[in-house]
This record gives C-alpha cells, sequence and structure tokens, in this order.
C-alpha cells in the first residue's frame, strides 16, 4: 500500500454543526477523515454549504479538511429538498476533482445522495469510487411507516450504486448480507465497521446525578421504533431498576412529542412511570455521563440500529443487552460483551435483566471484556486503517524501483579469483 494517499470524502449531511449533537452517518465522516489523517493520508471532505457564516474550507487535524462547496440555501436541508441541489453540487465537485492539485488516488461517497453525487463527478475518469450507505432503504422501509419516510428514490439508487461503483464498505455483516440480495456482487464489499471515540467514551470521567436504582440506560434517536416500548414492559418485570431514554426531541419539547406521550402514558398505564425518565435528546459530551451511571445499556430497534450506540456503551464499560441486528450482531459478544435478546418479547427480557442485575460477578466480567473489545476493536486507528487498506486493494500496484547491481570492488574480485 503507499504510505500517502490523497482521499476525497464526499457527503451531503451536514458536517458544520457542532459534533455533540450531529448524528451517526456525520459523526462517522468526521472521524475517519481525523483518523486517515493521523496516519499520513490526505484527505479532504466534499459536502454541501449548510452556514453562511463558516468557512468554505476548514482544518479537521493533521492532514484532513472539509471544503465546503455551495449547492443550493445555506441551511441544513433533509434529504427530499436536498436532492434537487445535488446537481449543483456535482458540477462544482468535478471542477474541484479536474484540478491537478486537488485530484485524489480515490473517491469514498457516504449516503445515497454523496454517493450520487460523487458517482456522476467520477464519470469519465479513472477515479475509483467507493461507496458507504450508512443504513439502507430496504431496511429501512420494513420499519412501521418506513415506505412512506425513505425517498422513493432511494431504493433504486442505492441499488444501482451499489452496482455501479467500484467497491463497497458495508458497517456491518448484516448490511453486507442485504447488498448481496440487492445484487451487489460479494468479493466488490468489505466490511469496516463504525469506530468509538476512546478518548470522550471511557470508563473514568464526570457522571450524571443518579439515584439507588440500577439504571437500564437506552440511547436511542429513534423513540418509535427503536424498541422503548419493549424497554417500559420489561420495567414491570425487573421491579428494582429504572430506565433512563436519551433520545428524540430536544428536553424543552419533550412534553409536546407524541411519541414521547404515549410511551408516557405506556408506563403510567403499567404503573412504572415513576421507574422511567426521558432526558431527549443529548450532546455528545454528555452521553458518556449518562452511559457512567448505567450497569446494563438496552440496544432494542429490530431494524437497522445505529452501530454507534453499542459502541460507546461498551467504551464506558456497559455491558449491553440487544437485539442481534446490523451492527449489534457484531460488535455485542452474547455471553462475553452483553446478552442477545428477541425483538419485541418484553416478558422475557425482563427476566434475563433481573437476573442479570443480581449477577455482580457477571456483570463485573462482561463490563471488563466490553471495555476491552470497543478500545481495542473499534479504535478509529484501526477502523482508519481498514478504510486505507479497502482502498488499497483498488489502486494499481506501484511499479517497484528499479535495482541497480553495485560495481564489484576490483581488489576483493581479484582476491576472490587468487
Amino acid at each position: 500500500m503507499p504510505s500517502s494517499l490523497n482521499i476525497a470524502l464526499v457527503t451531503m449531511a451536514d458536517l458544520t454543526t457542532d459534533p455533540a449533537g450531529a448524528d451517526v452517518h456525520a459523526v462517522h465522516v468526521t472521524e475517519l477523515a481525523r483518523a486517515l489523517g493521523r496516519q499520513g493520508h490526505r484527505v479532504t471532505v466534499y459536502t454541501r454549504r449548510t452556514d453562511g457564516d463558516s468557512r468554505a474550507r476548514t482544518r479537521l487535524g493533521a492532514g484532513a479538511t472539509i471544503e465546503q462547496l455551495t449547492a443550493g440555501p445555506a441551511r441544513s436541508l433533509d434529504e427530499k429538498h436536498t436532492l434537487p441541489h445535488v446537481r449543483t453540487f456535482t458540477e462544482e465537485l468535478s471542477r474541484r476533482l479536474a484540478e491537478p492539485r486537488q485530484r485524489p488516488d480515490l473517491v469514498h461517497a457516504h449516503g445515497w445522495l454523496g454517493g450520487l453525487a460523487a458517482y456522476a463527478a467520477v464519470q469519465d475518469t479513472d477515479i475509483p469510487l467507493v461507496q458507504s450507505f450508512h443504513g439502507l432503504g430496504v431496511v429501512e422501509c420494513r420499519r412501521p411507516g418506513g415506505p412512506n419516510a425513505v425517498h422513493p428514490a432511494r431504493v433504486r439508487i442505492e441499488r444501482a450504486l451499489g452496482r455501479g461503483v467500484t467497491a463497497v464498505l458495508a458497517g456491518c455483516e448484516n448490511e453486507a448480507d442485504e447488498l448481496v440480495r440487492m445484487g451487489v456482487a460479494r468479493p466488490r464489499i468489505a466490511v469496516v465497521p463504525y469506530g468509538v471515540d476512546g478518548e470522550r467514551f471511557r470508563q473514568t470521567g464526570p457522571v450524571m446525578p443518579r439515584g439507588r436504582r440500577p439504571r437500564l440506560a437506552m440511547v436511542c434517536g429513534d423513540l418509535a421504533n427503536g424498541g422503548v416500548a419493549t424497554a417500559i414492559r420489561a420495567l414491570v418485570h425487573t421491579p428494582d431498576a429504572e430506565l433512563v431514554v436519551a433520545g428524540g426531541p430536544a428536553r424543552e419539547d419533550l412534553e409536546n412529542d407524541p411519541t414521547v406521550l404515549r410511551l408516557r402514558t405506556l408506563a403510567k398505564e403499567l404503573h412504572v412511570d415513576d421507574r422511567t425518565i426521558f432526558l431527549g435528546r443529548l450532546p455528545r459530551k454528555d452521553v458518556p455521563k449518562l452511559l457512567r451511571t448505567a450497569r446494563l445499556a438496552l440496544c432494542l430497534a429490530p431494524h437497522q440500529p445505529s452501530g454507534m450506540a453499542p459502541l460507546e456503551a461498551m467504551a464506558c464499560g456497559v455491558p449491553v443487552v440487544a437485539v442481534p441486528a446490523g451492527a449489534s450482531a457484531d460488535s455485542v459478544l452474547d455471553g462475553v460483551t452483553g446478552l442477545h435478546v428477541q425483538a419485541g418479547r418484553p416478558v422475557s427480557l425482563g427476566r434475563a435483566l433481573r437476573r442479570l442485575l443480581a449477577e455482580e460477578t457477571t456483570l463485573s466480567a462482561w463490563s471488563i471484556a466490553a471495555a476491552d473489545r470497543a478500545h481495542s476493536r473499534y479504535a478509529w486507528e484501526r477502523i482508519g486503517a481498514e478504510a486505507a487498506r479497502a482502498y488499497a486493494r483498488l489502486l494499481p500496484e506501484p511499479e517497484p524501483e528499479p535495482v541497480v547491481a553495485a560495481e564489484e570492488d576490483e581488489t576483493e574480485t581479484v582476491t576472490a579469483g587468487v
């Protein structure tokens, strides 16, 4: 592998917001760029300008920068309203990639909109194109209400991109299997998982206030489909524990959120409302403060859960009880760093939680194993190195340097012939 690559990362996610509030896609792109930059590569992240006050070019870290391209209004937009601006973004991106000093060794696109732009931009060039989807539309369509939430063009475009790009990096084995079912050739798929920030997410550090009850923590962006209702029902069978849920709307909007209202009503009907706490969406800097107060973390989403939530809990030394779907099936080792459970089975879940909370030795062993696995297998330095190796396989082998034979020393030759 060349010691240094010139890499272009392309995304239409909003990277200009404070990383504390950024989504999984944005965090992954930013941290991957930093990791690759620290390893000696030159990385430019091309994204759509979403903040009129920010600079067009921003340094992320050693060797890594963000370059914002003007395409549409300088504000955050959802996928539906971003799609009309992909053509303008593509034109700007094509001009940058055509500049001799900017021309990358390869392009790595993120998300289906980023992939759409990058695919068009590298046409008529020999630049390899790598694609990461950060979740697939075909999987999201299986959620309740999913078909209405997924853009109608997304599934078709993701299938075309998967078949058309040079290689696809899947976030987990489950996603790789889904890609194969979509018609992507298995040899062109590599699994490079999400990483975890081991400096921020660690066992020691500040903690949130807590009471005497053993705490079950859920960090879940989608409260409606994340298994929160199952966790509330399981509390009936875990009488000593409390459930703390982070995610969903901002804290000041909790009272007006219909999903939170339904979940709170459920908790009241089951007489566990005094043990169910909703924190709303937390800044990322506060997530480890919550996790360090938990005895167990729950990741119960049955469809395509975030790959980061279990890793962040494990990095804080918290065993994870997870539905083995998506990345959780890879990261959470059943009976080693946590427990695999079936989706939508609150009675068996509650009994398992009650048993585990009474087994201090088991929890201590799982805590050590969880932290060790998160900080070794999923450290960003390792994830960056794995991505770089995947890139290198797509590039031509460097020509070997010519071997120049050293002239024989005349004295030694004569001596040797005596």
